[in-house]
């Protein structure tokens, strides 16, 4: 008779915690190993988690709704099923994640850490690679001024995700003069967006005195002031439906929100032919449906595109403080229209994938992303989106980039449409399959001429797609 734990996994990189947003099953009843038992969120995916062995789920230690930090215990699962007649208790259990934090403060951990082993990972230069580091030292010098006397809970406050850092390097924003709703007092996106919104003139006043006047200015508003995504004042009249928005839905504004308040967008649009790809996809389409595989004009551009973002860096890069990174992967983000809300599953290395290689990935990750059977892992580490409203009949639009890349491609309606064409010389009027794409871009990274180039090379291999690569 033994209890397994069930832990919170890591849900990507560089996430510190996580949302647990339903318990598919209850305390008490029968569960098989691999089986679905509760399920989290991140900002772009809900993903089931399996149970690691068979019983019985005895205990369940976090309830729906909270966020705990990663490799908590969230629930136990008896191995011997007439054993586990333990009820839940959430109450009490709830505290455990807590605690790994809360010593510190009580017991001075900062004696037995004067090891360089504690101070190095908030200190040290070695993280001379990510470029947002910097600006949290220098607050946290402030508060301490002695490494070995800073305390795990400080630690904690300090450590935030490169997206947080990113945001605060990007406003001058000072971490530690912050509010930190996440664990231990850190400091989450939705504290960035908040602080944002509330403080008054953020631009000049962090220069002369941050310490004074940036924390002082939120402290007032910040009950009442609503987020950017939620204008005060807006009353549900006599006859109209209000529903909550989901944590997806939440999500998904707060990364809009800030995606259009940090990057320059700039968009440019071409008018691609298609009438190559349409006869190629009718000649080829029996035969990669016998293979299980529907071949879609989406597979065409994704394979243009990846092609296009190997001879074009600066496409596939992302900022990072005052530097730039040039992306040696190349993975597209394919943004998935689902009833509750937007996924962007990602194709790993898209550059190495032949066409039917393209196809048979967009069709799996997008049926899996519709059933939430995607896992975390594939919707992290994207370089690049394509979104595909065309589908719906829209001739084209002008999409937000999906942080932290540099641009995000939209692929508007095909159809049939009248065109004059040059035959032997002599102008004419013909039917021909065409549609639009525009690129919207980061102009801080990403000059026009670059984007130009790259669409300019997307439009040519579409428009003279090779036989042999069908």
């Amino acid at each position: 008779m033994a209890k397994i734990d069930v832990i919170m996994p890591q849900m990507g990189e560089s996430i510190a915690e996580g949302t647990l947003s339903r318990w598919i099953k209850k305390a008490g009843e029968a569960v098989q190993r691999d089986e679905p038992i509760f399920e989290i969120s991140t900002d772009k995916v809900d993903a089931e988690i399996p149970s690691p062995t068979a019983g019985v789920l005895a205990e369940i230690l976090v309830n729906e709704g909270e966020t705990v930090a990663v490799q908590t215990v969230v629930a136990r699962i008896e191995t011997d099923a007439s054993a586990a007649a333990s009820a839940p208790a959430p109450a009490a259990p709830a505290p455990a994640p807590a605690a790994k934090p809360a010593p510190p403060p009580q017991s001075a951990a900062p004696k037995p850490a004067p090891a360089p082993s504690a101070p190095p990972p908030a200190r040290s230069p070695e993280p001379a690679a990510r470029a947002p580091e910097p600006i949290v030292p220098a607050p946290a010098a402030d508060a301490t001024g002695d490494n070995g006397a800073e305390s795990l809970e400080d630690r904690l406050r300090r450590r935030s995700t490169p997206l947080v850092r990113k945001m605060a390097a990007e406003h001058n924003l000072d971490l530690s003069a912050i509010p930190g709703s996440g664990l231990a007092g850190r400091v989450t996106k939705n504290d960035i967006l908040s602080y944002l919104e509330t403080a008054p003139a953020p631009a000049p006043a962090p220069a002369q005195t941050p310490r004074e006047a940036r924390p002082a200015a939120p402290l007032a508003p910040a009950a009442s002031a609503p987020p950017a995504h939620a204008p005060a004042g807006v009353e549900p009249w006599e006859g109209d439906r209000v529903e909550p928005w989901s944590r997806i839905r939440k999500l998904t504004a707060e990364h809009m929100v800030m995606s259009r308040r940090v990057s320059p967008h700039v968009n440019t649009i071409f008018e691609i032919d298609y009438s190559r790809i349409a006869q190629l996809r009718a000649a080829a389409k029996r035969d990669y449906a016998a293979r299980g595989v529907n071949l879609t004009f989406l597979a065409f551009i994704a394979k243009a595109v990846a092609d296009g973002l190997r001879k074009h860096p600066a496409v596939n890069s992302a900022v990072n403080g005052e530097s730039t990174i040039y992306r040696r992967d190349i993975n597209l983000g394919i943004a998935v229209a689902l009833d509750w809300g937007l996924i962007v599953p990602v194709i790993k290395r898209a550059d190495e994938l032949s066409l039917v290689g393209l196809a048979r990935a967009i069709n799996d990750l997008g049926e899996r992303a519709r059933t939430k059977k995607l896992s975390p892992d594939e919707v992290q580490k994207g370089t690049f989106t394509i979104t595909n409203p065309g589908v719906f009949g829209s001739l084209i639009g002008t999409p937000i980039i999906n942080q932290p890349q540099a641009a995000i491609l939209c692929v508007g309606a095909i159809e049939k449409q009248p065109a004059v064409i040059t035959v032997d010389g002599t102008d004419t009027l013909a039917i021909r399959t065409r549609g639009m794409l525009s690129l919207a871009f980061d102009h801080r990274i990403v000059d026009g001429a670059d984007a130009d180039r790259f669409m300019a090379d997307v439009k040519k291999q579409l428009q003279e797609f090779p036989e042999g690569a069908v």
